[in-house]
């Protein structure tokens, strides 16, 4: 797959099976904020054009990732637009700032779906995405079960590393962390993550270590799986053994591994087959001028928006096989390498 290829074309090909003449075959724009996230590139791009190539095959889907440049996205977006997309789903980079970009595309009819991030500021189709305050109450829990476990949750101070202002998905994630953390565990050190950043998570749990000492922390509360490896590099460094139980978010290749030989303690497995592909389905039918009904709606500070939310699952160890193998989101053989073989036979996966 390429990566970062901002202004790069997909187009499906015409089959004999496709659309006839009295179906239209709408143009869609889809755009990706970057790609240090694996999940954008290997799985959300992917899985969102095959949905679209087989509900139409004669459908054009326009691809561009941002690289966690806003404008560059808003080059994107209107490039988009000049080419005659009749669609745009959307994954902001800056959620907050991109309602003139939907005002342009309302300007020419053309429908916005947000995918993953809550657009603000201005109404729009659909929203599609997984209940994120629901991901940082899952994240916060477990966090404290895993404490609770150790007999640790009284002795000592967590760190909490968030994700980017720039991502409305951040303050949830940290809402429903503290729903569940407030008055029942010390937040030694708190950080908003620049880009989500895991060398920037490095940083911050060096600082963390640095300032706090290094057996004062008993945990750390991390938003997504590529700043909970920067955390884990940095504790390493530190010469935590085992490592602090550490949360993580996307099921990335390398956060289950982590998993599996014990490195980190979870993390929130996201459907993303599903998210892409409802957003696909959502695509194609108002790109024909269909409106489907949606589950519920969310209230973005402007509008009340048509949504589907989406059900995120905890994932721990023991939790691997029933779920990400279970479910066939990576082959047995890519994640039982190296390290994680023998964790893998331990966990009765193989």
């Amino acid at each position: 797959m390429a990566t970062g290829c901002g202004g790069s074309t997909g187009e499906a090909a015409p089959s004999g099976q496709g659309d006839t003449g009295a179906t239209k075959a709408p143009t869609i724009a889809l755009f990706l904020p970057e790609s240090k996230t694996t999940r954008y590139e290997a799985f959300d791009r992917p899985l969102f054009e095959a949905k679209v190539k087989a509900l139409c095959a004669e459908c054009r889907v326009l691809y561009s990732n941002a690289d966690q440049d806003a404008a560059k996205q808003q080059q994107q977006v209107e490039a988009a637009l000049t080419q005659g997309a009749d669609v745009l789903v959307l994954d902001a980079v800056d959620a907050a700032a991109v309602a003139p970009l939907v005002n342009q595309a309302k300007q020419k009819k053309v429908p916005v779906i947000a995918y993953d991030r809550l657009i603000s500021g201005i109404a729009y189709d659909y929203y599609v995405s997984f209940n994120n305050v629901r991901v940082g109450e899952m994240q916060g829990q477990a966090l404290l079960d895993a404490l609770e476990a150790k007999g640790t949750r009284d002795k000592g101070q967590i760190v909490m590393i968030n994700g980017a202002t720039t991502d409305p998905s951040s303050a949830d994630y940290k809402k429903g962390a503290h729903n569940v953390l407030d008055g029942k565990v010390k937040v030694g050190r708190e950080f908003d993550t620049p880009d989500w950043s895991p060398d920037k998570a490095q940083q911050e749990m060096e600082q963390a270590i640095t300032a706090l000492g290094r057996d004062k922390i008993v945990g750390v509360l991390s938003a997504n799986d590529g700043m909970a490896g920067g955390a884990i590099a940095a504790m390493k460094r530190a010469g935590y053994d085992p490592m602090l139980p550490i949360t993580g978010q996307d099921a990335e290749l390398a956060a289950v591994q982590r998993i599996l030989t014990g490195e980190q303690y979870m993390t929130i497995y996201l459907d993303i087959r599903s998210e892409a592909e409802k957003s696909a389905e959502l695509a194609v039918a108002v790109g024909r001028g269909e409106k489907p009904p949606a589950a519920t709606t969310v209230d973005n500070g402007t509008a009340a928006i048509p949504a589907f939310l989406l059900d995120p699952i905890a994932v721990t160890a023991d939790k691997v096989k029933d779920t990400i193998v279970k479910d066939g989101f990576y082959k047995v053989a890519d994640i039982c390498k190296g390290e994680a073989a023998s964790a893998c036979a331990k966990a009765g996966i193989g």
